[in-house]
Formats: structure tokens, C-alpha cells, sequence
């Protein structure tokens, strides 16, 4: 029977006046893939956040791991969890390789002090080479497409070994191509390393239809949750992003019209 990875029970997260999350309860198993989607501002990165002991809980209880995340938390879960964000803009001047910085990764493993060792570089290389960019390890980490810089993003969350693997909105603003191949490199580390992956994301073309398991949340709520196939519907993303059943279909043609 498989084990619970993530357990979230009426968590109430608050930023000053605005209330990120509404007493949201939320269970993964392990080596599940979950598609957490919604519109911006529906609470999906708070989500990501408090699962990755960074957020504060107004009230609720979140356990990742067997283990309870306190306010806070983070040291615990930092050698198990891995994030991956969305691309930053990275200074071509900056005077790091990539496989400098994805040695970063490691870091959270090893402690800041303690200088790695071959082994270490061995995990980093083997990380750069299931990402694909091998060949570009000494290149300036600046001198990356977005495509390129994602992967080399993903190497360094790969370098720390984790068992749960965090997306948020990682094919946001890299083109189509880029954005279909690491779509499927997400999806073929996660069945290789035999990970638990929550991927967010605003965009349902950027959603993986090969997710278990789809949770659609909106205004700091779970929307509805299910399996891909029945919950992705022009009526159900009608209801989710407000907008006329008419447009949906338009916007989404391959969707089909049964109601979730």
C-alpha cells in the first residue's frame, strides 16, 4: 500500500488583508503525479510554499514525509524536497558555470562549509547528463536560453537527491518547443527517480496529461480534484476561470465538452 507523502488538513494561510488559502486539505501518495491548476492569485504557489516549509499556517496541519511542518520548517525537508520555480532573467555576466551552480543544489545537502567531493560532482554529473546539458556543463550560466536555464534548474534540484519534487509554473514564459520539452523531461525524471511531483501551473496547455491526478483550486480553494480524463472539461474550466463555455472551446478545441 502506498504510503502518504503529503498530508494537508484545513490549512488557512494569510497575507496581511488577503487570504491565500481557505482550509485547504490536500493528500499525495507516494509516486503519484499531481497537476495543482487554477488562475493566478487562486492560492496554488501558497500551496507549493507550505508544503516546502516556508509558509507561516494561520491554523491547520501540514505533514510531508511522516513528519510535521512546523512554522518555518525548512532545514528538516531540505535535503528530501526539491522546487523548481519558473526561469529567471540571469545576468550574462554572472561568473558561475552551469555545473557550478548546479553543485548549488548539493549544498543543501552538505552544509555551506563542507567542501564537496567526488561523489558530489559525480551526482552533479549524473544529473546533467539526465537533463540533457552535459555538453554546456562549463558553460557561463548566463549565456543559456530559457529553455536551457530550466533544465540546468532542474539538474540542481536533481543534485539534492529529493524524493518529493515541487513545480511551480516551470514552462512559464519559455516558447512552445522548449515548453513541450520540459513538459516530458519532468515527466520522464519522475517515473526514472520514482519521484512524488506536484506541478503547478495557470496555463492548461502546460499541464502534463499524464498527471494521476489534477486539483483545480480557485479564490484560495480546492476546486474539485480527480483524474485528468474526467475533470478536464470545457464546463469545469468554464467555472474555474470564469470565463464563457464558448470561449473555452474555442481557446481549447481538443477538450471535450462532458460535464466533469
Amino acid at each position: 500500500m502506498a504510503e502518504t507523502v503529503i498530508q494537508i488538513e484545513n490549512a488557512v494561510v494569510s497575507y496581511r488583508e488577503d487570504v491565500a488559502l481557505r482550509g485547504v486539505s490536500l493528500r499525495v501518495m507516494s509516486g503519484e503525479f499531481v497537476g495543482v491548476i487554477g488562475p493566478n492569485g487562486s492560492g496554488k504557489t501558497t500551496l507549493l510554499t507550505i508544503v516546502n516549509g516556508l509558509g507561516k499556517l494561520v491554523s491547520g496541519r501540514v505533514t510531508v514525509l511522516g513528519k510535521p511542518v512546523a512554522n518555518g520548517g525548512r532545514h528538516e525537508l531540505r535535503k528530501q524536497v526539491g522546487y523548481v520555480a519558473q526561469v529567471d532573467n540571469i545576468d550574462p555576466r554572472m561568473p558561475m558555470s552551469v555545473r557550478e551552480v548546479v553543485m548549488v543544489g548539493r549544498y543543501g545537502v552538505l552544509g555551506l562549509f563542507k567542501r564537496p567531493g567526488k561523489r558530489d560532482w559525480a551526482i552533479v554529473d549524473e544529473a546533467l547528463e539526465l537533463v540533457g546539458m552535459s555538453h554546456l556543463a562549463n558553460r557561463p550560466i548566463g549565456h543559456l536560453s530559457g529553455g536551457e536555464q530550466q533544465r540546468v534548474s532542474i539538474a540542481r534540484c536533481l543534485s539534492q537527491e529529493p524524493k518529493l519534487f515541487l513545480l511551480d509554473e516551470p514552462t512559464a514564459s519559455l516558447d512552445w518547443k522548449a515548453q513541450t520539452e520540459i513538459l516530458e523531461l519532468v515527466k520522464r525524471i519522475h517515473d526514472e527517480r520514482h519521484l512524488t511531483t506536484l506541478f503547478v501551473t495557470h496555463d492548461l496547455d502546460a499541464l502534463p496529461h499524464t498527471c494521476d491526478r489534477v486539483v483545480l483550486m480557485k479564490e484560495g480553494l480546492i476546486f474539485a480534484e480527480g483524474s485528468p480524463d474526467k475533470l478536464i472539461s470545457a464546463e469545469s474550466l468554464s467555472r474555474l476561470y470564469d470565463l464563457p463555455l464558448s470561449v473555452v472551446e474555442e481557446r481549447h478545441p481538443h477538450i471535450h465538452k462532458r460535464k466533469a
